[in-house]
């Protein structure tokens, strides 16, 4: 989570860079409209990174000389040093981190400090800034969802042999083992990871160099300033380079997408761990309780999760809303880009950190989820299979066994206790072995197709995954 910085108003007002061009100072309501020092001082060390890359370049290239190169890294690396230390207050009427830095570099080392900005425009500048910062984000968000797999695949390895209810509609349909469908999950998240992969690439273009909008007429080196940053990529037309955020559009649509599935694993737990169903119990640690009734213990840490999927896709929503009615290039609407990309990382990253932890000391009821697996006619669709094999039609045998389901409710018992003489009433096919099919483990037991729920195909799926996975 960032941290927060100091920032002031300055009491004599602020020099701007275009101030030649203007007879009156901006209003103050609009330095404060128009500034983004509040919430993109959080880019300073990326600002400062890429400039160093480009003072480095333009002693490189000539078009400064080396000792002016060297001043002016040598000022940057101080003004690190005094923004990470909270030393320096950053002014709002110098609107963006660039400006209070290229302020401070020109206070510290003099005129010189004024040749870092030749030959790029803040439309650049910033489009480089948010690259290298959302390659650490995805970076870090992609290592989370590899340490949330490694929980999972542990908690599904200690709990081989539980059997639950499979679901649909939220109604009991097949049981299945716990693990099987905790893995589930860990897939989810596999394909999130290829996403954030997929998106890395599109992200480590680099667009310093681009300028305004047109490029340059000096003579700068992209690749070696690309080489210097660790970009794998220049981007090739120069307006594109400062007028898109698609990179961002998609890190927030993948970050959707996981929350998405946190939010579908945070109903489970909240339904799981209702007296209702019992499945599981989460610890003191991340539930809380009722300031009115003493017996609650609510599961907030999930229900958070659930509800701060909602706050990612608002970001969403507004980033393609900001983006969507844009002329090339550049355009000041694309300041309010940051925020929704800071707030979406932030998001992600403390939901997957709560609950890499929360899953971690959850305790599994087994019991409980067995007695669920065993209640009912859950083994249906196996009595359905047990008449395939008896060379039955499959649309033949489901009216069969629907019938059988509704004799049973009427004897009141489930299909394992109904008598074998109602059933034979039902099909002359059904025999004394039908209750060998019927039993929740033979259910599990015989789902061995590729990908099913057996406990050899659990078992040897999990042999793969601590391998892969570490």
């Amino acid at each position: 989570m960032a941290k927060k910085i100091k920032t002031t108003k300055k009491t004599k007002k602020a020099s701007k860079p275009w101030s030649g061009r203007f007879t009156e100072a901006t209003n103050e309501l609009v330095e404060e409209f128009t500034a983004s020092i509040p919430y993109d001082w959080r880019l300073y060390s990326y600002d400062i990174a890429g400039s160093i890359a480009h003072a480095t370049m333009l002693a490189k290239t000539g078009i400064i000389s080396q000792k002016e190169s060297r001043q002016i890294i040598s000022g940057l690396k101080d003004i690190h040093k005094e923004i990470a230390a909270g030393e320096l207050s950053l002014s709002l009427e110098l609107e963006d981190i660039h400006m209070n830095i290229e302020d401070r570099l020109i206070r510290k080392v003099g005129p010189v400090g004024g040749k870092l900005h030749t030959a790029r425009s803040r439309n650049d500048q910033v489009a480089l800034d948010l690259r290298m910062y959302l390659r650490d984000e995805i970076m870090e968000i992609s290592e989370l969802l590899k340490s949330f797999q490694r929980v999972i695949v542990g908690l599904a390895d200690r709990h081989q042999d539980v059997v639950m209810p499979g679901y649909t509609h939220l109604q009991r349909a097949q049981p299945v083992l716990f693990g099987h469908h905790l893995l589930a999950y860990y897939e989810m998240f596999e394909r999130d990871r290829q996403r954030l992969a997929d998106c890395f690439g599109r992200v480590n273009v680099m667009p310093l160099g681009a300028g305004a909008l047109a490029g340059t007429v000096l003579p700068i080196d992209r690749k070696f300033v690309a080489g210097l940053l660790g970009f794998s990529a220049v981007s090739e037309n120069s307006m594109d380079a400062v007028s898109d955020r698609d990179f961002a559009i998609e890190f927030i649509a993948a970050c959707s997408q996981i929350m998405v599935h946190l939010s579908r694993l945070s109903e489970e737990l909240v339904i799981w761990s209702t007296a209702e169903f019992g499945f599981i119990t989460l610890s003191d640690a991340f539930t809380t309780g009722s300031s009115i009734m003493p017996q609650k213990k609510n599961p907030d840490a999930a229900e958070l999760g659930r509800g701060k999927a909602g706050r990612v896709f608002g970001n969403l929503t507004a980033l393609l809303t900001i983006m969507k009615g844009l002329p090339l290039s550049y355009n000041r609407d694309m300041q309010e880009d940051k925020e929704p990309v800071f707030d979406t990382a932030d998001t992600v990253i403390s939901t997957l950190a709560v609950f890499i932890e929360m899953l971690k000391v959850m305790r599994v009821n087994r019991d409980a989820m067995r007695r669920a697996a065993e209640d009912g006619f859950i083994t249906a669709t196996d009595l359905a299979d047990y008449l395939v094999r008896k060379g039955l039609p499959f649309r033949r045998a489901h009216e069969v066994v629907g019938r059988a389901v509704l004799r049973a409710g009427e004897l009141k018992c489930g299909l394992m206790d109904m008598p074998l003489e109602e059933y034979r009433k039902l099909s002359s096919l059904i025999k004394e072995d039908v209750f060998d099919a019927l039993s929740v483990e033979a259910s599990v037991g015989r789902r061995t197709s590729y990908g099913g729920t057996a406990p050899a195909n659990l078992k040897k799926r999990l042999q793969q995954l601590k391998k892969l996975i570490g």
